[in-house]
């Protein structure tokens, strides 16, 4: 297996996006620190990890607390033997129009998606630096990060943060032989998803115009977290049927 005998761990692993990396890396042979604000959630997807021969446990982490992120690395390398990839995955995709948006609402969402990627990639950093071993991190942003859209003025400016942040850790890190990559998923489904497919605003600009499936994200992670990635770093990967690259489809 890719992953055998490495330790992970995921944020935001209690559903979606979060849970496809989780089993992703599971399946490739890592033993998976699940973690969620939701420690019930959180224990649901390592109870279905174990239960599918994986190895995994559950942990309670806000990403946003320094305290928090210190306490769940030192989980990993207590509890499942060491830190090799760290998956900064947690965060909200909360919208509201431009000129209805309160300051508060846009400072939240910063502090969960952006802030709390930087607290909590910081945190894994300086265990893996310690540990003298290198190692993977792997951030999720967004299309919109890309490009904005209605309603993302947050959304957008966060996830656009998180490809900044990933290229500056890339370049700070390299020296420890930690390679930092950012995948940025476009339309997934996931249990909030209500239609079977995405809505012709997409569908009309993707060269795969379907929904993507959590495992799909989670099997880019899984090769960014591998040794077959050897000389990419500060590299955004796409996982979005070809929408941010389409142009004029027809005509």
């Amino acid at each position: 297996m890719w992953l055998s005998e490495k330790v992970a761990i995921v944020t935001g692993a209690g559903a979606g996006v979060g849970r496809g990396i989780a089993r992703a890396l599971a399946e490739a042979g890592a033993a998976v620190l699940v973690t969620d604000i939701d420690l019930e959630a959180a224990g649901r997807v390592a109870s279905e990890l174990e239960a599918a021969g994986g190895r995994a446990q559950a942990f309670r982490f806000d990403v946003r607390e320094p305290a928090e992120a210190e306490a769940a690395c030192a989980a990993a390398v207590e509890r499942l033997g060491g830190l090799d990839i760290f998956v900064a995955n947690a965060g909200s995709t909360a919208r509201l129009p431009f000129l209805e948006m309160p300051k508060r609402f846009f400072t939240e969402l910063l502090e969960l998606n952006l802030t709390g990627t930087f607290v909590s990639c910081q945190a894994a950093a300086r265990v893996m630096v310690t540990r003298g071993r290198g190692g993977r991190i792997v951030t999720i942003s967004s299309n919109s990060g890309r490009f904005g859209g209605r309603g993302r003025a947050a959304y957008s400016a966060s996830k656009a943060g998180i490809i900044a942040l990933t290229q500056t850790m890339a370049i700070e890190l390299a020296p420890y032989g930690i390679l930092v990559n950012c995948v940025a998923p476009g339309p997934i489904r996931t249990e909030k998803t209500a239609a079977d497919r995405p809505s012709e605003a997409f569908t009309a600009r993707m060269a795969l115009p379907r929904f993507g499936e959590p495992i799909e994200v989670g099997r880019a992670v899984v090769w960014l977290a591998s040794e077959a990635c050897s000389f990419t770093t500060g590299h955004t990967l796409g996982v979005d049927g070809g929408l941010t690259v389409t142009g004029i489809m027809e005509g």
